[in-house]
């Protein structure tokens, strides 16, 4: 298989199995036992937890685990809604997981005003306080979109959120292990351990010390009295691990996966007429490249290339079934026969050249085929 689908999820890395192994055999005792097995499971958690902060750049105290990036994401605005009762203000082009959540809000009371990015995908912070009231209390703009891969100006909106006092929360699933991201990003972020191949099943919320939000799960006292649940011990133990590595090999790992990417896009560009790379150019991630055919179906080509063994996707892994048209490439200005003719590549550290050159072929053969109604 040729997996060009890096975006939705990634291998487990042998070396953040490695490190979760122990947690699931024998070091196996519940992080909240006060017996020996449990000690050592919650010294396993209290470390991995100082390990993420530390290369995050944020106090230990500011992080919390959850079971992914669609939790952290609808704990930060349930929990500073309802802390606060505020308005809130999203980019159009935010994760279902808050936008879902914002439209659960709304049927309880909330009021919601998205911002519209511009035709290349980028939400301008001037767009934001545009949009932001005297009684704002949530401003939500990812650090990099999950569908086009267009990198956001979260350093002007979190400054500008900072003068006017209204908490800015981002969240950093595509960015983290790729970006920077840092104490400076926001007031709270978010990342999932499966996005930079760690475990599926586990994630992180960062909130700034001294914002208040009220808990999301009830239950037992775990994540400070925060977040019920008996603690993923192996799954926080790989998360940490794949943060490490990540972050240890990043400039390379971005360096050799954007040669790919370019490689990709210039010859698709190139050898198949009426081809369009939706997005900025330049301001992405360097594993994105979110492709529009004119005239033929995304999801045929998404099956036809499934059955030469090569995986992409139409959209948000999230939204996989949905028959709507991506709301993103739709904010964007794109009409929705133009949504729905994209598809979104997204390529990972052990793609190779070869890929690139067989995936080309394939699609020059298939685009083909389609448009001659074959």
């Amino acid at each position: 298989m040729i997996y060009l689908d890096h975006a939705a999820t990634t291998k487990t890395d042998e070396k953040v199995l490695s490190a979760m192994m122990p947690y699931l055999t024998d070091v196996f005792g519940n992080a909240s036992a006060q017996y020996e097995a449990g000690r050592r499971a919650a010294g396993a958690v209290s470390a991995a937890r100082d390990e993420i902060a530390s290369l995050l750049g944020v106090g230990s105290e500011e992080i919390y685990f959850t079971s992914g990036g669609t939790e952290a994401d609808n704990w930060a605005l349930r929990g500073i809604y309802s802390a606060t009762r505020g308005h809130i203000v999203l980019s159009a082009i935010e994760h279902p997981a808050l936008l879902s959540c914002a439209e659960d809000l709304v049927k309880e009371g909330a009021d919601v005003t998205l911002v519209s990015p511009d035709a290349d995908g980028r939400v301008s912070a001037d767009a934001v306080r545009k949009a932001m009231r005297d009684d704002t209390a949530f401003v939500g703009v990812m650090a990099a979109n999950n569908e086009t891969g267009v990198v956001q100006p979260v350093s002007e909106i979190a400054a500008m959120c900072g003068e006017r006092g209204v908490f800015f929360f981002s969240d950093c699933v595509q960015a983290v292990g790729v970006l920077p991201v840092n104490r400076g990003t926001a007031d709270g972020f978010s990342f999932s351990a499966h996005k930079i191949y760690g475990p599926k099943g586990v994630g992180v919320l960062r909130i700034k010390k001294g914002v208040r939000i009220n808990r999301f799960v009830a239950g037992g006292r775990q994540e400070r009295n925060q977040r019920g649940g008996t603690t993923n011990v192996a799954g926080i133990v790989g998360c940490a691990k794949a943060l490490e590595i990540a972050e240890k090999n990043r400039e390379k790992n971005n360096a050799e996966i954007a040669a790919l990417r370019d490689a990709f896009v210039e010859g698709l560009l190139a050898k198949i007429p009426g081809t369009h790379l939706n997005g900025d150019r330049k301001g992405r991630l360097p594993s994105n490249a979110n492709i529009r055919f004119d005239g033929v179906s995304g999801e045929q080509i998404l099956m036809l290339l499934d059955a030469r063994g090569v995986a992409v996707s139409t959209g948000s892994a999230c939204a996989a079934g949905a028959v709507e048209p991506s709301h993103v490439l739709m904010a964007m200005g794109l009409s929705e026969t133009e949504a729905k003719s994209s598809v979104r590549f997204s390529f990972g550290r052990e793609n190779t050249r070869e890929d690139v050159e067989k995936v080309l072929s394939y699609l020059t053969e298939i685009v083909s085929s389609l448009r001659a109604g074959r």
